[in-house]
Order: structure tokens, then sequence, then C-alpha cells
């Protein structure tokens, strides 16, 4: 169980600190929440505490993590479906399981895709809201600025090239020892 202090990443909005817990009285029915607060654009998020395990809300992973996350950014752009319909809804699936190697791979791939020919109103805003997810924890984890972590991440995708690019079978490897099964390459 999480506590007040316990940096923490919550699916689908980022990572953040626990400032406070909250009984909240809705419908009659009375709930604890952690107050979440966000390190981008002074945001507070509500967690309902007795679903926290539903929803996948885990710790901030160890500095430790860090290179890897570093690695995948500068990694090249894997496969994607080329219909833009099928290659939201895999990076969507990737964002929610609220994995920050996952979250790096779309940032990546998203980026470049990007760079390479544009991307869809839709894949433009789930690039920017993958990129607030790993910001958000790459904020939290590095005691780093946001702009300062925003040019980290751009200029990792900037310098990737095929020589520097990830081992895809090295990296879903590393990722799934024992930790995750039925994950996708990254």
């Amino acid at each position: 169980m999480f506590s007040i202090g316990d940096r923490i990443v919550y699916p689908m909005h980022g990572a953040g600190v626990i400032k406070d817990i909250e009984k909240i009285e809705i419908l009659g029915d009375k709930k604890e929440y952690f107050v979440m607060k966000m390190p981008i654009g002074d945001m507070k998020v509500m967690v309902p505490v007795d679903s926290i395990e539903e929803v996948g809300v885990r710790q901030v992973v160890d500095e430790d993590a860090m290179p890897r996350v570093i690695k995948i950014l500068r990694g090249s752009k894997t496969a994607m479906p080329q219909n833009w319909n099928r290659r939201y809804r895999a990076n969507m699936d990737r964002i929610r399981s609220g994995d920050i190697f996952e979250i790096a791979a779309v940032v990546r791939n998203l980026m470049i895709l990007d760079k390479e020919k544009g991307l869809s109103t839709g894949e433009r805003k789930m690039l920017n809201s993958a990129k607030q997810m790993l910001v958000s924890e790459m904020v939290l984890v590095c005691s780093m600025e946001v702009e300062e972590t925003e040019s980290l991440i751009a200029e990792s995708v900037e310098i990737f090239d095929e020589e520097d690019s990830v081992d895809e079978e090295e990296v879903t490897e590393e990722f799934t020892n024992g930790e995750k099964e039925n994950s996708t390459t990254i």
C-alpha cells in the first residue's frame, strides 16, 4: 500500500507524489482517495485507494532504469501497422500498460513517424500525452526540470541511427525476465 510522500505512476495520467489522503462522499458512499501532485502543470489527480491495483498504479522506476529508457528513445522505429487506426489502437494499448519502457517506445515511434510523414491529429494528441507521461516519471526519478527532460527526450530521438539502435530481442528478453509475460516488443 502507498502512503503520503510516495512517488507513483497512474497509467494514462503520469507520475506524481502522494500529497494527501482524503475521504470524499459521493452519492452517500464515502471513499478514500490518494491526492497526487503532478510535476507538470500543477495538476492534482485523485486516485481511489480501494482500486489502485485495478487501475495499475505502481511506484516510479528506479534511476537504474533510465539508461534503458534513453536506449529505447535512441533506437530505430519499430514496425507498426500502416493503417493509422490500427497503429493508434496498438500504441494506446502500450500506453495503457503504464510501463515506462512501452511508453518510451511509443514516444520514439511517433516522433520518428512525425518527422517522416507527419501525424494525424489523433496521433499528435497521443504523442503529447505519452510524452507528458514519460516526462512526469523521468522528472521524479532523475530530479530534473520539465524543460530539461523534454530536451533530453527530443535529443535522444534526434541522434538515433542504425548503429545505435536497440536490439529488439535483447530488450524484450531483458524486459520479460520473469517480470511481465505476454509483452510486446519494444
